[in-house]
């Protein structure tokens, strides 16, 4: 086994891959670029080199100064992870050329499948089934107008060097197909240098299923279940899930072999995942082969009990596959979401941003979360969005899909935007629930999934104006909390401490009135009054709004308050002054500082006649700016203290008599 091995990552994968590795006893080697100076990864790995300024062709892509810090640091070798330099075959040759082994398949094994058609023509002379179409090299406009032809509608235009969706087209009548074939190759081109086109025949309602498979040096190769990935947007994957549902065990047995087949035909080594389009008759086509390990390989490994990265290694270290195909037994039912960061009201644009608060579900023996953030690390815009991988096993697959529910209420996060909600809405659908699964799902429940909804913004409105006011209290593990004494919100003898709150959600400004009494809080928001009592514990808010008793969790960065009910997020920034209001002239003679501060600005000029209502002095606290304000129609005597000093909790701000004393 090795003592030190390099990872040519970054993020969860990363992450991920050193965990395993650090328990087999081996030493790590991170890299990173000038973005990730302060990773997770990089602070998880026993050593850690910068490779270049943030953008992937100046850091994550530049092969050979990666190959020369792995000389460098003594590492015997590197393994790729997923995207980047791990399906690259000149990376492959160049660790090969320098002695350091790649953990990975054989350089052979990445050409063949680098080119879908190419994968394409391989496969088809080993047997296993291919969707109808043209994958040959002949690429004349009226020859492939002709194929087109031959295979019928609806079909797939797809770039032969292409992923991700670009350089794809669904053509449905032969009067598109020009128009079709014309942008597609521009696509390609301009993406990936190559305007290689093949055509297959269009299944309307296919699932996407994948088989992993393994194989090692000694002849030996297996399969380890499937992966159901049909649900995605764009061609990208959002939930996988194994074993597949509604798939029998000799569709299990079929497909499986058909992907061993597969790797044995190329020679393979290593983790590999064989992609099949699998049609509504039963039947299934190879669609393509990605010769690394996924993104959600954790379901496998939750269904099978097995470590892949571990499998990787020995492998890699020329050891044989720990188990034999019949030694392979699947348990229960595994779901993985990709937690993102990015809109999925604005069609999925990415976000960026500083993770001003992170929460993740408890991990245990049924959820798992595979990540390479934590709070306060930031969303750069040069790399893939994806926060974390989330997933959950269970007996079965209604009780996985519970257990998922569960954990993506009790995931977090606020200062950028995500898919949280969205995940949720997609786990709960009806449709989703009864596995009626196709890759059109999103677009097909578009509708549905894209509903507005059931928000509820008074709610979060008040808890949030609740926080803001149970932040104000002054700790004390002795006093009786429910005392007056015991806030710091300009209490007073024989007054009534009314706290305005103006709260802004986005575009929209709320105003909140709420009089604190000793047990209590009178909320006014939207002409409505509600009784509440609230106990703030860290970020947990126990409140009782009304008749209604609620838990939530709240976080504060800077300004902004955000307020998690269930998958929503509701996030406020607010303003805020307090008025002392009185029913008598008890107040003749000074107005006192509600709390420690800082005096912000003085209003009031010594010797001025004021109303009563009119600001006199603006003093912050807590990050909260508070108006004291003239309780009667007066004459302001003197003024004690000037913008930038501190006062204490009760000191005398103004000398002030009212007009009728």
């Amino acid at each position: 086994m090795f003592r030190k091995i390099l990872i040519a990552n970054r993020g969860e994968i990363a992450c991920r891959v050193i965990d395993t590795a650090h328990k087999l006893g081996i030493r790590c080697v991170a890299v990173y670029s000038e973005a990730d100076a302060n990773a997770r990864h990089v602070r998880m790995a026993d050593e850690a080199y910068l490779l270049g300024p943030a953008p992937s062709k100046d850091s994550y892509l530049r092969a050979h100064k990666i190959i020369a810090i792995t000389k460098q640091s003594g590492a015997e070798a590197i393994h790729p992870g997923y995207g980047f330099l791990s399906e690259n075959e000149e990376f492959a040759k160049a660790c090969d050329a320098a002695g350091v082994v790649f953990i990975g398949p054989p350089v052979g094994a990445i050409t063949a499948m680098g080119s879908k058609s190419a994968a394409k023509a391989i496969m088809q002379q080993a047997g296993v089934p291919l969707v109808p179409g043209y994958h040959g090299d002949d690429q004349s406009d009226a020859l492939l107008a002709k194929e087109s032809e031959k295979i019928g509608y609806p079909q797939l235009l797809k770039a032969a060097y292409g992923g991700g969706g670009k350089g794809m087209r669904v053509v449905w009548k032969a009067a598109e197909f020009a128009d079709a074939l014309a942008s597609a190759r521009r696509e390609a081109k301009a993406g990936f240098g190559n305007d290689k086109m093949l055509i297959e025949r269009y299944l309307t309602k296919p699932r996407h299923i994948e088989i992993q498979v393994f194989a090692d040096n000694h002849g030996n190769a297996v399969y380890l279940a499937e992966r159901d990935c049909s649900i995605q947007r764009r061609h990208q994957k959002v939930i996988e899930e194994a074993p597949a549902p509604n798939f029998s065990a000799e569709q299990r047995k079929a497909m499986g072999e058909a992907a061993v087949k597969a790797a044995k035909a190329i020679d393979y080594r290593g983790a590999g995942t064989v992609e099949f389009l699998f049609d509504e008759d039963g039947s299934f086509y190879f669609m393509e082969m990605n010769t690394r390990l996924q993104v959600e390989h954790p379901v496998t490994e939750m269904i099978t009990g097995q470590d892949l990265v571990n499998w990787q290694l020995l492998v890699a270290a020329g050891e044989p596959l720990p188990l034999t195909q019949d030694e392979i037994q699947i348990d229960g039912h595994a779901i993985e979401v990709r937690v993102y960061a990015e809109d999925p009201e604005n069609d999925f644009l990415p976000a960026t941003g500083k993770l001003t608060y992170l929460r993740q579900p408890e991990a245990n023996h049924h959820v798992r979360v595979d990540t390479g953030v934590v709070e306060n690390d930031e969303v750069s815009p040069f790399y893939d969005p994806m926060i974390a991988k989330l997933i959950v096993w269970d007996e079965s697959r209604d009780r996985a899909i519970a257990r998922m529910l569960r954990a993506l209420d009790d995931y977090r996060i606020a200062g950028v935007t995500t898919n949280l909600s969205f995940l949720t809405s997609l786990t709960e659908h009806p449709a989703f629930k009864a596995a009626e699964l196709d890759t059109n799902f999103i677009n097909q429940h578009q509708d549905s999934l894209f509903a507005p909804a059931n928000k509820q913004n008074n709610q979060a409105l008040v808890l949030a104006a609740l926080f803001i006011l149970q932040q104000q209290k002054v700790p004390s593990t002795q006093a009786n909390l429910s005392s007056p004494w015991q806030f710091s919100h300009g209490w007073r003898l024989n007054e009534t401490p009314t706290v305005n709150l103006t709260l802004l959600e986005g575009e929209t400004t709320h105003q909140l009135t709420i009089q604190q009494l000793q047990q209590h809080y009178i909320v006014d928001v939207e002409g409505q009054q509600l009784c509440c009592t609230a106990q703030l514990n860290g970020d947990e808010l126990s409140a009782v709004l009304g008749d209604h008793r609620s838990k939530v969790r709240v976080s504060q960065y800077q300004d902004t308050i955000s307020v998690f009910i269930k998958h929503q997020r509701y996030d406020f920034t607010y303003q805020t002054e307090v008025a002392v209001l009185t029913d008598g002239a008890e107040h003749a003679g000074s107005l006192t500082a509600p709390m420690n501060g800082t005096i912000v600005a003085v209003i009031a000029q010594k010797g001025a006649n004021v109303n009563a209502g009119d600001t006199l002095v603006i003093m912050e606290a807590m990050k909260m700016e508070y108006s004291i304000k003239a309780p009667k129609n007066g004459v302001v005597n003197d003024v004690f203290y000037a913008a930038g000093d501190l006062v204490k909790d009760g000191a005398e701000l103004v000398d002030f008599t009212p007009e009728d004393a």
